[in-house]
Parts: structure tokens; sequence; C-alpha cells
């Protein structure tokens, strides 16, 4: 009997062993599986990831001139390309890579669909998918300088919010002196600009679409004829400037005390003057003093350190451009930059220059693309001149500030997954 017993025992702890032995080796296939499943999904991940940044860095090249133009089919070959290889490079082999919507999508798909091989098991095709977006914020066009943030109304009239503040200051100075103003006119998009130009196409008078300095929502209009004398002697020491001898009725913002839609800090702090989190830690103290003393907000100067030198402090340019701000030593010496491989001191003169950029044109595009191009070229237009390079560099740069907090609707990733 206990010799029955123990051959009974031993058949029982045989079979007990096999069944652990069948599940480790169920359990490893299992294990290796799911592994293999999410090396596949990181692949399509990191692929998806990689072709939205690819649709946004390569958005300036479609308004490029010259070899470096991109059509919309080559913008779209390009990112797919992209996609595809950083999954390739993922351990991935078959990729699909879509767009979606529109012609100028801002959403990459990539699907991965390889066979999976886990030794001893059936070979099964495994399916991995991910789907990540540009932010509209960073895809949003940025014209030729044309103002976009937020309006204020006067007389039913749209202009900027720190132009409205000015002109109820010169409207209740002129009222004391019993000078009623009317405002004919203030901010006008290109479409009514085009509109009026096309009923008046005498440029002295009527400026082209594109070229209005109304577009900058910095500009009125004023009347009756009766208040022309007064605002000629007056209107300065509110801030406004006449901009044309031969026009006594049109005036512009030429101080600005302060607009957050336009790249100056609020005095409050807020969004626009926090320093973003991909801006190294040694250089968040001084991004922060510059920021407060010129009123720069701190996400405009920090992308265009980002662009201009990486933050590389000791960055130099074949065109002699020198630091983290990339300055040219004429312009070094004007703003009392002694050592322009100072991140510290030549952070501060970036924001004292952008200060006066901003101010001059009252727009963070105009100003970007005068510290890139020169002021003399932007004047010359009032609109970022169509030189490939600035044409991208402010692009880059809006883009990238827009994310970290520049102006209405800014914050947030400029590219994430989304599914």
């Amino acid at each position: 009997m206990r010799g029955r017993e123990r051959g009974q025992a031993l058949v029982l702890l045989l079979a007990a062993i096999a069944a652990v032995a069948a599940g480790a080796v169920v359990l490893g296939w299992l294990a290796a599986g799911l592994a293999a499943h999410a090396a596949r999904q990181r692949a399509a991940d990191l692929a998806a990831l990689a072709g939205a940044r690819a649709l946004l860095d390569a958005r300036p090249r479609l308004a490029e001139r010259g070899p470096r133009r991109l059509t919309a089919a080559g913008y779209l070959a390009l990112a797919r390309a992209t996609a595809r290889r950083t999954a390739q490079r993922n351990g991935a082999h078959a990729v699909a890579v879509t767009f979606g919507p529109g012609a100028l999508p801002g959403r990459v798909r990539v699907v991965v669909r390889d066979v999976l091989r886990v030794p001893g098991a059936a070979a099964v095709s495994d399916h991995a998918s991910a789907v990540a977006e540009v932010s509209q914020t960073a895809l949003a066009p940025i014209g030729d300088g044309a103002y976009r943030g937020p309006f204020a109304l006067r007389q039913g009239k749209p202009m900027r919010p720190d132009v409205a503040l000015a002109f109820d200051r010169l409207d209740a100075a002129a009222r004391r002196a019993g000078v009623p103003l009317t405002i004919v006119s203030a901010f006008r998009s290109d479409r009514e600009q085009a509109r009026l130009f096309a009923a008046h196409p005498d440029p002295r008078w009527v400026a082209p679409p594109g070229r209005s300095l109304h577009r900058l929502g910095t500009e009125l209009d004023l009347g009756p004829p009766a208040a022309y004398g007064w605002l000629r002697v007056h209107a300065g020491a509110y801030g406004f400037v006449r901009r044309y001898p031969w026009e006594p009725w049109h005036f512009g913002l030429g101080r600005n005390p302060g607009s957050a839609s336009v790249g100056f800090a609020p005095a409050s702090g807020g969004a626009a003057s926090a320093v973003p989190p991909y801006v190294p830690r040694a250089l968040a103290g001084p991004l922060r003093a510059a920021s407060r003393r010129w009123s720069v907000g701190a996400a405009l100067l920090a992308a265009q350190l980002q662009q201009e030198s990486g933050f590389d402090a000791r960055a130099r340019s074949p065109a002699g451009a020198l630091g983290i701000a990339q300055f040219m030593p004429a312009t070094a010496r004007a703003y009392g930059l002694a050592d322009p491989f100072d991140p510290r001191a030549s952070i501060d003169a970036q924001a004292h220059l952008m200060h006066n950029l901003l101010r001059r044109f009252g727009s963070v595009p105009l100003a970007l693309a005068a510290y890139n191009a020169g002021a003399g070229a932007v004047a010359a237009c009032w609109c970022v001149p169509g030189i490939a390079e600035t044409q991208g560099y402010v692009q880059r740069i809006v883009a990238l500030a827009r994310g970290g907090g520049l102006g209405a609707g800014g914050g947030g990733p400029l590219v994430r997954l989304v599914a």
C-alpha cells in the first residue's frame, strides 16, 4: 500500500511540476509578448511626436522662396519620412503614417503592424498606434505683424487695450479743453484695408494691404477737423505720435506702457512674465530680472534665446554674432554690453533691445524681425521682410513663446500625444 501511495504521490508531484513549468512558459511568453508590444507602442508614440514636431518646424518653409521652399506635398512627405525613420530606429518595421485634417494638417497618426515573434510560441500580428498633434496656438499664422491679441472698443472702434487706455486720457484732456474727439477709424484688417485701397488706390493717402499701420491696432484716425490744432500740440503728452505731416488726423501710440498681448510683461505678473520650464536653471534668475527691469515677457525672451543659441553662452555664428543672445559687436557696444559671453549681461541687453523694438513697432513679429534683419528692413515696409531666414526665425520664436505663455490662449506643450 505504501509503495502504491508513494508512486501516486510521485505522479502527482511530477504533474504539479509539469503544470508549474507549463505555467512558467506561458507566463514567459506573455511577459515577452507584453514587452514586445510595449516596445512597438513606444516606437509608435515617438514616431508620432517626431512627425508632429517636423510639421511644426517645417511650417515656415512653406512661405520661403528659393531652394528651401516646401510645397504642401513636400511638407507632408518630410513629416512622414521623419515619423517612419523614428519608428524604424526604435525597432518597428511595418509603419503607416497618415495626417489630418485639412491640406496643411497639425495631426499625425502612426500605426505599427509588425509580426510578434516569441520563442516557443506561434507568431501573431501585433498592432500599436499613436496620434500626436501640434497645438493650434503654435500653428496660428504670424502674418506680417498684424495685431491678433484682445481688442478694446472705444466709440465702437476696435484697438489694442493699451491704446484704448491712452485714448481715454487724451479724450478726457480734450474734453476739459472743450474739444470733443471723434474716432473715425482704428484697427483695420488687411481685408478691410484692401477694400479701402481699391476704392482709393493712392498710397500717399491709403496704404496698400499689408503695409497699413492700422493693422497693428495702434493707430487712430481722429476728428473733427476743428480738433486738429489741439491734437498737434497736445497728443504727444499722452503718448500719441502724428504719423504723417500731410494727415492731421492720423495718430499712433508711440509709447507702450506694457501690454502682454504684444510681448510686454504685465505689471501684475502672469504667464507672459513666468520663466518657461525648458530654461536652464542657472538662467532663470537672470531672465526674471531682465524681464522685470525692461517689462518684456520672459516667455518671449526665453524663446528667442532658444532660437538664437540654444542657451549656449559661448555660441559664435559664422556672421560674427556672439554669446547667448547673439549680439553683433556694434550692437553690443550700442547697448553697453562689454562681454557678449557674459550670459547675465547679454540677457539684460537682449531685453533692453527688445523693449525698444517693441515700443517702436508695437508688434512681436515685427520686433523679432528687426532683431534678426535690422530695424531698417522692417521700417521700410512695416512687415516681416521676405527673407527666408527672418521668416523662419520669427515663426519659430512666436510658436515657442505662445506655448510658453505669450499672449492670450498660450500655454501647454507645442506637440503632444492625444491618442
